[in-house]
């Protein structure tokens, strides 16, 4: 049997000043949020860009992100906000979430294979990305 190695994740896109600003928000948070780690690898490999060079169809802190769960189908549309500012019921995903930070960074068009709350790993697909 042929081991297959692990989905290459797409190449994702940061604002200089929010990847500082995400990176010491993840470090003080890694001991209790799970996701944090996530988001320090996530920070780790994106290609970090000055606000005023960043593509249009990137994912940026206070976006809206419309996405889909290819596992099941379903399509969200959220705003990617600091943990302070979430709240699921009016669609706002802290970066702090797994989803929060499989998001940030992402171009429509593009899909990663993410882990969700429970451990298991989610193809979600950017459909459409609103900036702030």
């Amino acid at each position: 049997m042929t081991k297959r190695a692990p989905a290459k994740r797409p190449a994702i896109h940061m604002i200089d000043t929010e990847a500082d600003t995400l990176t010491d928000l993840a470090l003080a948070r890694r001991e209790r949020s799970p996701a944090a780690e996530l988001l320090l690898q996530e920070i780790d490999r994106a290609k970090i860009h000055a606000a005023a060079k960043m593509p249009a169809d990137v994912v940026t802190m206070h976006s809206k992100v419309e996405f889909v769960d290819e596992g099941n189908g379903q399509s969200r549309t959220v705003e990617l906000v600091y943990p302070a500012d979430a709240d699921i019921s009016a669609g706002r995903v802290s970066i702090l979430t797994p989803v929060g930070a499989g998001l940030i960074g992402m171009r429509e068009g593009q899909s990663i294979l993410w882990p969700d709350r429970e451990g298991q790993q989610r193809r979600l697909a950017i459909v459409k990305v609103v900036r702030a």
